[in-house]
């Protein structure tokens, strides 16, 4: 048989994926859904990777993504952080620089931040701002926007309280809002923090979805999820 025929019997899998994602996928059954418990379980045994993992969720949820009373977007504050160090920028007038900065805030400041912004230097993650600054954000909105960066008030990142809202960005609170497919995909964790605080980081964010689901939708809200490291095969988890 000519080579390039032999090339195209090899298994898809084979293909697609080295020796650790196969050895890997061989603890997962694919046709089932597993409870939570046993889906952070497993999760902590599928990375391939030699650094630590990110442990993702990915959820589809049932929305007609063009109807505005259906999408879902919401924050939570997972009980044990995302194992990332957020760099957090705050925009505020000048007598709250310092307090922001005690609060957490990597960078703080007005005017001289916008500049900085402008001139390409973004050394943050994410950024917050009091009402009274969200005017001066106006001629760097599109390049926050386009790096998903701009505070918003639906994110809680445009907050009279900013000294509060820092502090819960820097212990782990997260945002979560669904793609134009409607699939919400959001960190829950670092693989090392082991299946009990995966699961609890995880019982906090659906909790969150199901405070915050849609009046628009009537049926089923959650139609499928998974768990899954950065690198490495998915659990399917029971709804």
């Amino acid at each position: 048989m000519p080579s390039a025929l032999r090339v195209n019997h090899i298994p898809p899998l084979t293909m697609a994926h080295g020796k650790k994602y196969r050895n890997a996928s061989k603890l997962v059954d694919a046709t089932k859904k597993y409870p939570l418990a046993e889906a952070t379980e497993l999760l902590t045994k599928l990375s391939t990777t030699t650094f630590d993992a990110t442990a993702e969720a990915h959820i589809r949820i049932n929305a007609d993504t063009t109807q505005a009373d259906q999408l879902v977007r919401t924050t939570v504050n997972l009980p044990h952080g995302t194992g990332k160090t957020v760099r957090v920028a705050a925009f505020v007038p000048d007598d709250m620089i310092d307090d922001a900065k005690k609060a957490g805030a990597d960078i703080a400041g007005n005017d001289d931040l916008v500049k900085a912004i402008e001139s390409g230097d973004i050394k943050f993650d994410v950024a917050v701002a009091v009402p009274m600054m969200m005017k001066s954000l106006g001629k760097i909105a599109k390049t926050l926007g386009q790096k998903g960066l701009m505070p918003n008030p639906k994110a809680g990142t445009v907050t009279e309280n900013i000294g509060k809202t820092i502090e819960a960005l820097k212990k782990g609170r997260i945002e979560c809002k669904m793609d134009k497919f409607g699939i919400i995909h959001v960190p829950f964790g670092k693989i090392s923090f082991g299946s009990k605080k995966l699961q609890e980081n995880m019982e906090a964010l659906l909790q969150a979805l199901e405070e915050a689901r849609p009046a628009g939708i009537k049926n089923s809200y959650i139609l499928t999820m998974s768990l899954a490291p950065t690198m490495g095969p998915g659990v399917k988890v029971a709804l």
